[in-house]
């Protein structure tokens, strides 16, 4: 049967397990898939997966993936209707929206306007609060300098965190424990910004030591919007998500409806258009939530969603740009069960998580009832050494949290990647401890618990 949509072919303009992930939904949309990839990635299974591809550049992301001007110059030699950016990249970089949208290409994502005010921090700070989103104390915009921080630091209380306006990923953030630290902390934390964002700017938010990193999905069109439950993604090392799960296991009915609405709030107040994440952090003391970020693209985690909702959110992205709409309310979203997955990387847990490019001798992914693994590995692929260290991510449900957790611990058991170390054993190890078990989790306990048992920081 022919397509009915609009776009009839999607220019992929990433690379690694999400490319291979976008493929799929285009293919299963009737979507012509059109794969651009650097020399380093001429064998990738995105490229073999593809309808046609096309070399951007060398295998640096700056001389491809990065390279506006070479993602649109391939766009228009192989007449495509829409850019999928995936995540990271350019994923998130609002000038490239606009450029995708001035030559004629349709953005599958939010508006380039969005995009700037949301990954702007301290701007969707102050949208959070106009929409009656809670946010953690702070300041309410960008500081000017070190002494402008002391100021409110000493109004809010110690400890508190400076965090780049423009950052992710834990750059360009630091925790200040007393006003003797804060000018060297705020130098160091801009300075790094600068370098990895092109941005200085920073704020400045209480420091809240025992927490809960929540965060909900949504889809809107622009005057719709739903959510589709939240992800708990706690357990992290150095602000780097290792595993995500939904439901959380700590979140009341209520506090989890009240995320939710607030979430939508927000959305409809910047009127949000595709896919895309409220982040926020649960004060595990009061029980209360606030406002952390908003991711304006697709997650790596997102199929823990899918695999409770029932929901394929690229496809959904897809029809979303291609002005179908979100296509359900709120009344119509129905969660089921528990998922949990488990990000498997090119690194190697004994010698602080170094990573671990080389070729895969054999490649065995695991199966059975339940079980999802989200890949582009293949025997005999390499992995190179210049972009994200992910290989992959197993997703498994099952029918509550204890069943999901022995799902995932048969399905790691199950796999096999030879030839490069990989964190499937440290996941193997960590989801069997007790605390994991018994939910027992927040977002430094990798880091200042679980590792030094280990004799590991």
């Amino acid at each position: 049967m022919a397509s009915t949509h609009r776009i009839k072919s999607v220019l992929v303009a990433n690379r690694g397990e999400i490319a291979v992930r976008i493929i799929r939904a285009c293919h299963e949309m009737g979507i012509e898939a059109v794969q651009v990839f650097s020399e380093a990635d001429r064998d990738s299974l995105a490229v073999r997966m593809a309808d046609r591809a096309v070399c951007i550049g060398g295998p640096r992301p700056h001389d491809s993936y990065l390279s506006q001007q070479r993602v649109l110059a391939a766009a228009s030699a192989l007449k495509v209707d829409a850019v999928h950016p995936g995540y990271g990249f350019l994923s998130e970089n609002a000038a490239f929206s606009d450029l995708v949208e001035k030559e004629g290409f349709t953005f599958i994502g939010p508006t380039g306007d969005t995009i700037r005010a949301m990954g702007d921090k301290a701007m969707a700070r102050r949208l959070a609060e106009e929409a009656g989103v809670p946010t953690t104390p702070g300041s309410k915009g960008v500081i000017e300098d070190a002494r402008q921080a002391a100021t409110i630091a000493e109004k809010i209380g110690y400890p508190v965190l400076l965090k780049a306006s423009a950052g992710g990923g834990g750059r360009g953030m630091r925790v200040v424990h007393d006003p003797s630290q804060i000018e060297r902390a705020f130098l160091e934390a801009s300075r790094e910004a600068m370098v990895a964002f092109g941005n200085g700017a920073m704020y400045l938010e209480k420091f809240l030591t025992d927490i809960r990193h929540i965060e909900i999905q949504v889809l809107g069109d622009g005057e719709t919007v739903v959510h589709l439950g939240e992800r708990d993604c706690s357990t992290q090392r150095r602000n780097q998500k290792l595993i995500e799960e939904s439901p959380s296991p700590v979140l009341s009915d209520k506090l989890r409806q009240d995320i939710g609405r607030a979430a939508i709030q927000l959305c409809q107040h910047v009127k949000y258009r595709s896919a895309g994440t409220i982040e926020c952090i649960l004060d595990l003391a009061s029980q209360s939530f606030y406002f952390m970020e908003m991711n304006t693209r697709i997650q790596v985690e997102h199929p823990v969603t899918e695999m409770i909702s029932g929901v394929d959110l690229v496809k959904a992205q897809i029809a979303i740009a291609d002005g179908q709409g979100v296509g359900m309310r709120q009344s119509d979203v129905r969660l089921s069960g528990h998922a949990i997955e488990c990000r498997i990387n090119a690194e190697d847990p004994a010698r602080d998580f170094l990573p671990s490019p080389g070729r895969i001798h054999s490649y065995t992914p695991p199966g059975g009832m339940g079980v999802r693994m989200d890949s582009h590995l293949f025997t005999g692929y390499v992995v190179p050494p210049y972009y994200d260290s992910l290989l992959g991510k197993v997703i498994c449900w099952g029918r509550d949290r204890p069943e999901a957790v022995a799902r995932m611990r048969r399905a790691l058991s199950e796999l096999e990647i030879d030839g490069v170390t990989t964190t499937r054993q440290f996941h193997e190890s960590l989801i069997a401890t007790d605390d994991f078990a018994a939910g027992r989790i927040h977002t430094r306990y990798v880091q200042n618990i679980y590792l030094p048992g280990l004799g590991q920081s």
